[in-house]
């Protein structure tokens, strides 16, 4: 919708050569039948329309600079080589990087894996303000912020979503200040109080396309561990239509692990290694609770391998989380999922 609106006027205004970069940061190359579902096929036909890949040593420019966090500033070349570079995106809750939107469109999205890997790596995925809904003090936040300095990034077209998805405020201009100003306005919406924890907590993945694969789902388990009680269960219904949706070193990464202890010992030897920041945080709730994955597409076997229990309807999964916790257990639903940050406040 963005680009229906924002190709004529370039092109209207002025000769520019226009190039689509997506921004793919570490996921896998996005397919033809993707692209035009993302930007329309008549784009597809008429605009070059380039994967970045992180680990693509000819599509890097690198700028000898590092971040004070220690990221190296190497980035997609295409950024450094273009008149103008303009970001297109939405802002929702991230669940290391507060927000997404701005800054993170270049990192991860365009920068190279070592750079990424920095950014993501254990340490910075262990502070304590890495976390929803937080920007000032949250490291990974402000490491993408230099990065973004450092590069160049001109101008941002983002929009947050209402619950239909569709556009319900649109935050364009100078990247630091438009981004502040569509989080300041999504915050009104997505900060939901609760008085105390439930034994259980159901939720979803937001949905289509969020809950594509399993590595995506781990945002609204992040989610519901903000609610769930030490010991709970968190029950979320996904697709996952895409199973791992390339992310098989996450599984690897897991499998063969008896607790959430074994894979964060595994991660601190082997880091830096592929999805290594998605399965940390999956340790991480999993010390606080039993996640139920309600899914059709993926086997109880690859579940299990992610310390996962699975079930084919919410019932059953119920009837799981019942043997846990009791039937006599609170529950507290949250059918947005990742798309709300859960806020404590006091009963009275």
């Amino acid at each position: 919708m963005l680009l229906k609106s924002l190709i004529p006027y370039i092109e209207k205004s002025s000769r520019a050569e226009i190039s689509l970069l997506i921004a793919t940061g570490l996921h896998r190359p996005v397919t033809e039948k993707e692209k035009k579902e993302l930007v329309r096929e008549d784009v597809v036909e008429n605009y070059e329309i380039l994967d970045h890949d992180a680990r693509n040593e000819e599509q890097l420019a690198k700028l000898n600079k590092k971040t004070s966090f220690g990221t190296p500033v190497v980035v997609n070349k295409l950024v450094l080589e273009n008149d103008l570079v303009i970001g297109i995106g939405f802002i929702e809750p991230h669940f290391f990087a507060g927000y997404s939107g701005e800054r993170k469109i270049l990192l991860p999205g365009v920068a190279s894996a070592d750079a990424i890997f920095n950014n993501h790596s254990f340490k910075m995925i262990n502070h304590p303000k890495s976390r929803y809904g937080i920007l000032k003090g949250n490291p990974i936040h402000e490491d993408m912020v230099e990065f973004m300095e450092n590069t160049k990034l001109d101008f941002i077209l983002n929009v947050i979503l209402n619950k239909e998805k569709n556009i319900s405020g649109i935050f364009a201009g100078d990247p630091i200040e438009a981004h502040l100003k569509g989080v300041k306005e999504l915050e009104k919406y997505v900060k939901i109080p609760y008085t105390r924890p439930a034994d259980i907590v159901i939720t979803t993945n937001g949905g289509y396309p969020l809950d594509r694969d399993i590595y995506q789902v781990v945002k609204g388990m992040d989610t519901a561990a903000l609610v769930a009680k030490k010991g709970g269960v968190i029950i979320i219904t996904a697709e996952c239509r895409d199973g791992l949706g390339g992310h098989r070193e996450f599984l690897e990464i897991v499998k063969g692990t008896k607790n959430p202890e074994e894979i964060i010992a595994r991660i601190k030897k082997l880091e830096p290694i592929y999805d290594q920041w998605q399965a940390q945080i999956l340790a991480r709730i999993l010390k606080k609770a039993k996640i139920i994955v309600v899914t059709h597409s993926l086997s109880r076997k690859t579940l299990e391998d992610l310390q996962l229990i699975h079930a084919r309807t919410l019932e059953e999964a119920l009837e799981i989380a019942y043997g846990y916790v009791g039937r006599d257990a609170e529950i507290t639903a949250i059918p947005e999922g990742p798309y709300i940050i859960p806020m404590k406040v006091n009963e009275n």
